[in-house]
């Protein structure tokens, strides 16, 4: 029975990914943003839960990339075409730029499975964080229709170019730190050691600024994964 423990928390993720899609059609962001944190949640968790019971298996492995295929490619994209389309930009097609995310994720994925550099560390951006910077923006559009990100959102340029910028960043071969604290790692405090615990205390840092202003919690997460992309960009550029 253990073995299928994972799976289901995986399901779980397919689960949220495929309802949010229904909630975007809706234009109800709020909905289909929080849905998405809950399949990261569960993306988390089932990878916990495969290391802890043992229960890895090719199944598992096939499940995980379809969820997040869902959830981190097609939800993501959808977000970003219906938030154009509610401002006012119709049946443009400059619209269906934001669904090279899914196409590109697709790709992210593919790779991901067969490329044995990233057991440690990420080559190129992950689906998760891809999704949620896409998924925070619309959530924060909503909330705050007058902010810099709505008005941008708001242009014919910014979205697509976006779309453009995170496709290119899914499918490079820019190395990008994970989060995965080890108890190694924790010995050897090395310069990806330094890394991360540099990045959580910024993420802290914005969370508690956000608190204090008073911005939509979305900001945050929007800032947390906008400085994600930024601070490996500039590892990359300095060699780092």
């Amino acid at each position: 029975m253990k073995r299928h423990i994972p799976n289901f928390i995986t399901s779980l993720n397919l689960a949220c990914g495929a309802v949010a899609i229904v909630f975007t059609f809706r234009g109800r962001f709020e909905t289909a943003f929080a849905l998405m944190l809950a399949a990261a949640l569960f993306d988390f968790l089932d990878g916990m839960a495969a290391r802890a019971l043992g229960a890895y298996s090719p199944m598992g492995r096939e499940l995980d990339s379809l969820a997040d295929m869902v959830s981190f490619g097609v939800l993501p994209s959808m977000m970003l075409f219906n938030l154009m389309r509610s401002c006012s930009f119709g049946e443009n097609p400059l619209c269906f730029t934001a669904l090279l995310i899914a196409v590109f994720s697709g790709l992210r994925l593919a790779k991901f499975n067969i490329d044995e550099r990233q057991h440690e560390n990420f080559i190129g951006l992950p689906t998760p964080a891809c999704a949620l910077l896409c998924g925070a923006l619309c959530d924060y559009v909503v909330h705050a229709p007058v902010s810099l990100p709505a008005l941008w959102s708001a242009g014919v340029v910014f979205i697509p170019v976006l779309s453009v910028c995170l496709s290119a960043l899914l499918v490079c071969e820019i190395p990008m730190f994970s989060m995965k604290l080890s108890a190694a790692s924790l010995k050897t405090r090395d310069a990806l050691f330094v890394k991360r615990i540099s990045f959580l205390s910024e993420v802290v840092l914005i969370i508690i600024l956000a608190s204090v202003t008073g911005f939509h919690w979305s900001l945050a997460v929007l800032l947390v994964f906008a400085l994600y992309i930024l601070k490996n960009l500039l590892y990359a550029l300095l060699r780092i």
